[in-house]
């Protein structure tokens, strides 16, 4: 059989093919993902989540002390964003029955990675924990059609004369950053 090649496609259809890239995206500086190991038996599924140590800190960040455990459950393609903290990082989980799309941007001004975007996968089948330290806006899109959880942990509480929350306009980097990239 002869080879098919790219001046073979029609000439109008030619200028808009693209390779879809599977590449692994350059990640901000600091952000850290764990896959989460998922066991399954007749029965259904066990994930083993999280594990402290006797002195209170993660086995998969071994600086981390949970202060916090949050939910947070967001409708159907709602989206909830931007913020960033002064004092606290962030760790990160979906459920894999739930899919949702983890935004960050690097805010911090003496950063190697000052002003990178990135957008991560959350659930849609797959079980991951992600740190986001301090500095970097975070934000998530919840691209199912139901309404789904997050879980959070922090290593500082929540003080409401002193919240450590600080918000940027959701469409901050524009609209578009929230779609599904289609392709």
């Amino acid at each position: 059989m002869k080879d098919f090649t790219h001046e073979d496609i029609h000439s109008v259809v030619r200028q808009k093919v693209f390779v879809q890239n599977y590449k692994e995206k350059k990640m901000i500086d600091g952000v850290k993902t764990v896959e989460v190991k998922r066991y399954a038996g007749e029965d259904g599924t066990f994930e083993d989540i999280m594990r402290i140590n006797n002195e209170g800190y993660l086995e998969f960040f071994p600086e981390f002390q949970v202060r916090q455990i949050n939910r947070s459950k967001l409708l159907a393609g709602v989206i909830k964003a931007w913020h960033l903290h002064y004092k606290q990082e962030d760790i990160w989980y979906v459920p894999p029955d739930d899919h949702m799309i983890l935004g960050l941007w690097d805010t911090r001004e003496v950063s190697p990675t000052r002003d990178l975007t990135m957008k991560i996968v959350m659930g849609n089948e797959t079980s991951r924990l992600v740190f986001i330290p301090r500095g970097v806006a975070h934000g998530v899109v919840n691209v199912a059609g139901t309404a789904g959880n997050i879980y959070y942990f922090v290593n500082n509480q929540y003080k409401i004369e002193d919240p450590d929350e600080h918000r940027l306009p959701w469409d901050q980097l524009g609209k578009g950053f929230w779609e599904v990239e289609k392709g």
